[in-house]
């Protein structure tokens, strides 16, 4: 579960240039929002070094219903190699039949 949570946050730090695309919002707008000189966030986006606490204010900032479902369909295209397993061994697995 551990990798899981963290595959997800890489894939959301590496998508985080598009999500901001996405969300409509300008660059200095942003930036402004989350108390951060324009130029130093122009850099962090262009290299995607965000610290955790910059991830989670941007994503206060921007989220919207486009930035869900682009993100959404990222974590779905990054996971499509995953293993699964059939409802039927799901519901042996949990002790449900």
């Amino acid at each position: 579960m551990a990798q899981k949570i963290v595959h997800n946050y890489k894939t959301l730090v590496e998508t985080l240039g598009e999500l901001i695309k996405i969300s409509g919002y300008r660059n200095d707008y942003i930036a402004k929002k989350i108390d951060m000189k324009a130029a130093n966030f122009s850099q962090k986006k262009q290299r995607g070094n965000w610290s955790a606490d910059e991830v989670q204010k941007i994503m206060d900032v921007i989220d919207n219903e486009e930035v869900e479902d682009y993100l959404l369909l990222q974590l779905m295209r990054a996971s499509k190699n995953e293993e699964t397993i059939s409802s039927e061994e799901f519901k042996k697995r949990m002790g449900w039949s």
